[in-house]
């Protein structure tokens, strides 16, 4: 019954998370609503051919699947035309100093180019976590965030893991987290790798936008950047490296667009252990010349 499920379009999954965990698929069957239990692990996965060119018409034979070495069945591959949920965290920490309208230019770039149902939010850290921009499809920036001024310590792993918190409440399967910062975190309460694991419990891809100065310390800025590197790496996003204007720029455009051609694919583990330990995720293409990105793996859920 669960295969039969994906076989139509009009399948809508109303929840979803990083770890197995019950799914909610429901089918439109005229006036009649069915719908099934599923323990399924989800992925986004972003592919490109030799030329680096995006892959949009592939399914679920043109992928294998495997969970710490163990091939897996795909259940369903979504196609590349599926709205995205994003939240965008603007570092206006004191570390920031000017830097922080090169943010704003960044984020602008990132909203022109959303499609009619995508959803984006925007918050703001320094000390502290803050609000400044809801859900919404909207092209254009609230006055609050233009009225943003730099200061004070930097919560980026606290911010990371809101964000993570709030997606998960979402129910578009694709999710994004773009963190703009120079990655120095003097105030979370919590560690980057709570941060990480709860942003892979949202099946949150990271993108991490390298804020910092090219003079500042380099031995700080290596471990800084180190941070960004690891958020992206393990979620399966991408870290940016640039010096700002228009660069940077493009990497938010460029970040948008890759948002919008990602296959989501979900499937039933064949270890059903629930131990909470990390599996190791393989997603490889039957055709060698086609590059995958996507998470490493997830934390199983813990009895």
């Amino acid at each position: 019954m669960f295969n039969s499920l994906f076989k139509t379009q009009l399948i809508t999954f109303l929840a979803i998370a990083l770890a197995p965990s019950t799914v909610y698929v429901a089918q439109e069957t005229g006036t009649e609503e069915i719908s099934v239990d599923a323990s399924i692990v989800v992925l986004n996965a972003v592919v490109t051919n030799s030329d680096g060119d995006f892959r949009k018409d592939l399914g679920k034979s043109d992928f294998l699947l495997y969970e710490d070495g163990v091939r897996q069945t795909i259940d369903f591959v979504e196609p590349v035309s599926a709205p995205f949920a994003a939240v965008i965290l603007l570092d206006v920490s004191g570390s920031m100093e000017q830097r922080v309208s090169l943010a704003r230019s960044a984020a602008i770039r990132f909203l022109s180019g959303l499609r009619a149902d995508d959803q984006v939010c925007i918050y703001s850290f320094n000390r502290k976590v803050e609000l400044v921009q809801d859900f919404s499809n909207s092209r254009d920036l609230k006055s609050r965030v233009f009225d943003l001024e730099a200061g004070g310590a930097t919560s980026l792993n606290d911010a990371v893991y809101l964000a993570a918190t709030v997606l998960k409440k979402r129910n578009e399967n694709r999710r994004a987290i773009i963190v703009l910062s120079d990655g120095a975190d003097n105030m979370s309460g919590r560690s980057s790798s709570k941060a990480l694991k709860e942003a892979q419990s949202a099946n949150a891809t990271v993108y991490t936008v390298d804020m910092s100065p090219i003079q500042s310390s380099q031995t700080g800025r290596r471990q800084n950047r180190a941070v960004l590197k690891n958020f992206a790496k393990k979620t399966g996003g991408l870290f940016v490296s640039t010096p700002g204007g228009v660069e940077l720029r493009m990497a938010f455009a460029s970040i948008v667009a890759e948002l919008g051609v990602q296959y989501t694919i979900g499937y039933q583990s064949t270890n059903q252990t629930e131990n909470g330990k990390w599996r190791d995720i393989e997603l490889k293409s039957v055709t060698e010349s086609l590059n995958i990105r996507t998470r490493e793996g997830y934390f199983a859920r813990k009895r």
